[in-house]
């Protein structure tokens, strides 16, 4: 490997990103590839302790913009304690949700103001994007039945509109971000769907 690479995944709850993400990993390390998995939010000591405030069911509503900053002080610590040293020790970083989750979650669903999350991300980020960004693709209504038998937290809580406006901000962000971003049809089999990456990921870098 002459290189590192980013990796992110992106969709709406429910979309299958956490199993594409784990069908990686594993194709990696069947490769004697070395990465490494990040999580968002979360990944860090003090991030986990943001991801559990941020995703408690709780009586009291969170205001938008402390949503979107206790998000972005989440990811500041991961890139900064954890990302951008693995990747300048040459690793494979697959995130499973980085800045674009802030972008479609907080812009799309919350509706707070694109631009100036735009400029947050920048700096809780370093100016670091991914190298690639998949975005698995499904609608809200498939979404919710996927996750009919799990334990909802807040923000998966937050309702049918509010997943279909993320989905809506996210298939906007691949056209800003068209450079860097693969839409793939979640309604696809799992190995189908893991196929498509692998296949995406050798085009893009010799493996």
């Amino acid at each position: 490997m002459n290189r590192s690479l980013f990796i992110s995944f992106e969709g709406i709850d429910g979309c299958g990103k956490s199993t594409q993400v784990k069908m990686l990993m594993n194709q990696l390390d069947k490769n004697d590839i070395k990465s490494l998995l990040v999580r968002e939010p979360g990944g860090t000591p003090i991030s986990e302790e943001i991801r559990e405030v941020l995703l408690k069911n709780r009586d009291d509503k969170m205001a938008e913009r402390t949503e979107a900053l206790l998000m972005t002080a989440s990811r500041a610590q991961l890139t900064q304690d954890i990302i951008i040293p693995s990747l300048n020790s040459g690793l494979i970083v697959i995130a499973d949700r980085f800045k674009d989750s802030t972008l479609a979650y907080q812009g799309g669903g919350r509706g707070v103001d694109l631009g100036f999350l735009v400029q947050l991300n920048e700096f809780a980020t370093y100016d670091l994007d991914p190298d690639i960004t998949f975005f698995i693709d499904i609608t809200s209504e498939e979404g919710r039945k996927r996750q009919s038998n799990g334990d909802l937290d807040r923000i998966e809580n937050a309702g049918l509109s509010f997943q279909e406006k993320v989905r809506e901000q996210y298939l906007k962000l691949a056209h800003m971000f068209s450079h860097r971003f693969i839409i793939i049809d979640g309604v696809l089999s799992p190995d189908e769907i893991h196929q498509k990456i692998w296949s995406e990921i050798q085009n893009r870098k010799s493996l």
